[in-house]
């Protein structure tokens, strides 16, 4: 269960995510963000440049996950989460900092209650995205697979891209990540992120979780006796 438990190393890898997610999220606003306020480009050309955007996030994470002492470790699906923890939360920072900044041309934008509720689920849908992707992404590479995963991932990271800057104007289209992320919820918590534990620690993972059902069913379904009273 190192990979799960090795705390140093998932701060280490929450660090990386905030900074290159902030950097990631000055790409963000200046090349999509800003163009779009501006009118320099239409949709189409702007989730070009956020496919793009993607796809250097996929192979910085690539290259991080895949470094062979965290492959030997099977760290990689947990130490992704964390990487993707990082840079779901500056990406959504910046896109909230921008939504109460009342000079954007939004009817939504500034302090107020519809806002701070827009802020909420952006932070929530960016943060888990990034960091399920990651994750996804850490468990092919322990099953040697590094290139499709990049190119599904790069794609997906420009759709949500695209969701989260387009939510700025229109909030309902932060909604369509949410199937995605609902459908991918459960693959990640019993397949994903159990991937890196080695399979004696799967073992012991997988009998501590039926002794704790199992104390559960019987502490739910025994019979309990009257109280008594404090005075006899």
């Amino acid at each position: 269960m190192t990979g799960f438990y090795d705390l140093a190393g998932a701060v280490k890898y929450l660090l990386y995510g905030l900074v290159s997610g902030m950097l990631l999220a000055v790409c963000v606003y200046w090349i999509i963000l800003e163009s779009i306020i501006l009118e320099y480009l239409n949709i189409v050309t702007a989730s070009m440049f956020a496919i793009l955007i993607g796809a250097a996030e996929a192979a910085f994470v690539m290259f991080l996950l895949a470094r062979p002492r965290v492959v030997s470790l099977r760290a990689s699906p947990p130490f992704g989460w964390a990487l993707g923890l990082g840079i779901g939360s500056m990406q959504a920072s910046h896109l909230i900092y921008r939504l109460f900044d009342e000079q954007l041309p939004s009817d939504y934008s500034g302090f107020n209650a519809v806002s701070v509720t827009m802020a909420c689920t952006i932070a929530l849908v960016s943060c888990l995205g990034h960091a399920l992707l990651a994750s996804w992404q850490g468990a092919r590479i322990l099953e040697s697979s590094r290139v499709r995963p990049f190119i599904i991932s790069a794609v997906a990271r420009g759709a949500l891209t695209m969701c989260l800057v387009l939510a700025l104007f229109m909030p309902l289209m932060v909604l369509l990540t949410v199937p995605a992320i609902a459908l991918a919820w459960g693959p990640a918590q019993t397949s994903w992120l159990p991937s890196g534990m080695t399979p004696d620690a799967k073992q012991a993972f997988r009998r501590t979780t039926r002794q704790s059902q199992r104390h559960r069913r019987a502490s739910e379904e025994r019979i309990r006796g009257e109280a008594l009273d404090s005075e006899d």
